[in-house]
């Protein structure tokens, strides 16, 4: 049960941060989830672990972090189209 309450919120993560950076409509569920537990970690490895949390996530450095790598990818596909 554990697994799926970290993909549920990794999904959540993902589509808060797609929202902030206005790309997250046409990245779909699986790259939430992606973008959420990635961006979970980035977050806690360059902020530390502080605020509240769930399922084992920080979720203000985690959300930060997913922002920063939705910012990124969008950005480097960006310059792949052109």
């Amino acid at each position: 049960m554990g697994l799926i309450w970290t993909l549920i919120i990794g999904a959540i993560i993902g589509a808060i941060a797609g929202a902030i950076t206005s790309r997250g409509a046409a990245m779909g569920w699986i790259s939430n989830i992606i973008a959420g537990l990635i961006g979970s970690w980035l977050g806690e490895s360059l902020l530390g672990s502080w605020g509240p949390s769930l399922a084992g996530m920080a979720l203000i450095p985690s959300i930060i972090g997913a922002v920063i790598l939705v910012l990124i990818v969008s950005w480097l596909v960006g310059r792949a189209n052109k």
